[in-house]
């Protein structure tokens, strides 16, 4: 836990180590996010970092989302990852609902050419199979746009478990 008090003094290396691992395997948005110090408060320095996300290219956007991790996936992922999938027992499937997020992770990244990506913290292992198979009729535009609005929501549970905003 890292007070906000201290990153709103750190220079730009220190805030981006600090925080590089908040949007998975990006931190360039830290990097970014620096020079709109101070921050009153951790949403006001979420809402810094999801306006910078949303500022990327279409190309950048991509490569963020892509840099995500399969749901169920039984590989190597970022810590924060491990926690969150956990969290709702996406590390305890049985052999048919391994067998079914895979086959749903294929089918989705074969229709949208990235990972389908939800903030597991909001949902139940029940919830999280429903939605897969809902936003499986989405457009690719609805789902680029849904995957950068669930990318915001896991950026701001990693903030409040990363950064204390009073002394």
């Amino acid at each position: 836990m890292v007070m906000l008090s201290e990153l709103n003094q750190m220079n730009q290396a220190a805030f981006t180590t600090e925080l590089g691992a908040i949007f998975e395997e990006t931190p360039a948005i830290a990097h970014a996010t620096w020079a709109y110090r101070p921050f009153e408060d951790v949403d006001q320095l979420h809402q810094a970092m999801v306006d910078v996300m949303r500022s990327l290219s279409p190309d950048e956007q991509l490569e963020l989302i892509r840099a995500h991790p399969d749901l169920g996936s039984r590989a190597k992922m970022a810590d924060a990852s491990v926690e969150e999938q956990t969290s709702v027992g996406l590390d305890q499937l049985t052999p048919e609902e391994y067998d079914d997020i895979q086959s749903l992770n294929d089918v989705y990244k074969e229709r949208f050419e990235m990972p389908f990506i939800i903030a597991v913290k909001r949902h139940t292992k029940a919830s999280i199979f429903s939605e897969f198979r809902q936003r499986l009729t989405h457009s690719p535009e609805q789902e680029v746009r849904q995957a950068l609005d669930e990318i915001a929501v896991i950026a701001k549970f990693r903030l409040t478990a990363q950064v204390e905003s009073a002394e």
